[in-house]
């Protein structure tokens, strides 16, 4: 089942896309795609519907974030040893562990903005894990029960405003429109095997990134585990797993966004995103 949030910035709409690709308006029979959705019997009442009888939504409306009320974005660095070998990094012995903050979150084609004086705007594509149940020290063979579903993520970085302004990397993860989700999410019965999914991104129709997450040095299960030991995670929390090599700082010479530039990016199975990148006083107009 695919579960998505449609129409303008703070008005969406719950979603259902039905088996021909069409959005199938969810308003009369949940609110939102919310915590209490997202649980085991909330997505088992909505698995049991029949699309087919729900309204048809016209028309290309706007894709919000699938999942709303983000309480925290996680995301965790150098999960693949060829993006970790790109930036001059060690491989981590132990998952590497940062927030998002989830002003950044955005839909999925809504217009990546550089921030005011960035030079080292940087993609990453990433599967996203979004949590079902509240997730406690589980362990690593429950910890996909605890899942809701997966989605695509584009963990767009400001490399200087993360790597040479101090302290952690929050900084330069964390400006408005920097955290794409969606542009649906995918309930994990149709993802059996979260970590053998294709993963790739172009810029302007140059493919730099070509990976597959079975080579992620931490799966899923791991992660989910790894995470719930720190703190607990809420229904609706979202972990994004890391990115393969092929970013823009890891390039010879590195190369970063810049206003005009068209981000796309995807994962086999959860769908596809496309960018606009604007310049800080565009989106200000």
């Amino acid at each position: 089942m695919k579960l998505c949030r449609y129409g303008a910035p703070g008005a969406e709409k719950p979603g259902l896309i039905d088996s021909h690709g069409l959005i199938r308006d969810l308003s009369a029979v949940i609110d939102d795609i919310s915590a209490d959705v997202l649980g085991r019997e909330g997505l088992r009442r909505l698995m049991a519907l029949d699309a087919s009888t729900l309204p048809l939504v016209e028309g290309s409306p706007r894709f919000g974030t699938p999942v709303a009320h983000v309480g925290k974005m996680l995301c965790v660095g150098m999960n693949y040893a060829d993006h970790a070998a790109e930036t001059h990094a060690p491989v981590p012995e132990q998952p590497v562990l940062f927030m998002k903050a989830t002003t950044a979150i955005g839909g999925a084609n809504d217009a990546i903005v550089i921030p005011r004086g960035s030079v080292k705007t940087d993609w990453e594509v990433e599967l996203g894990v979004i949590i079902g149940e509240v997730t406690r020290d589980v362990s690593i063979d429950d910890a996909l029960d605890y899942v809701a579903g997966y989605a695509v993520i584009n963990d767009v970085s400001e490399r200087e405003f993360q790597l040479e302004h101090g302290g952690q990397w929050v900084k330069g993860k964390s400006c408005d429109t920097f955290g794409p989700i969606g542009p649906w999410l995918v309930t994990k019965d149709e993802v059996p095997n979260p970590q053998n999914l294709s993963l790739w991104l172009e810029v302007n129709g140059h493919r730099y990134q070509n990976g597959n997450t079975r080579t992620m040095v931490f799966g899923v299960a791991h992660l989910v585990s790894y995470i719930s030991r720190y703190m607990t995670l809420m229904p609706g929390d979202v972990i994004s797993t890391g990115t393969p090599a092929g970013v823009g700082l890891g390039l010879h010479p590195p190369t970063y966004l810049k206003p005009g530039d068209v981000i796309e990016l995807g994962i086999e199975g959860l769908g596809r995103q496309r960018q606009d990148v604007v310049a800080h006083s565009a989106s200000r107009a």
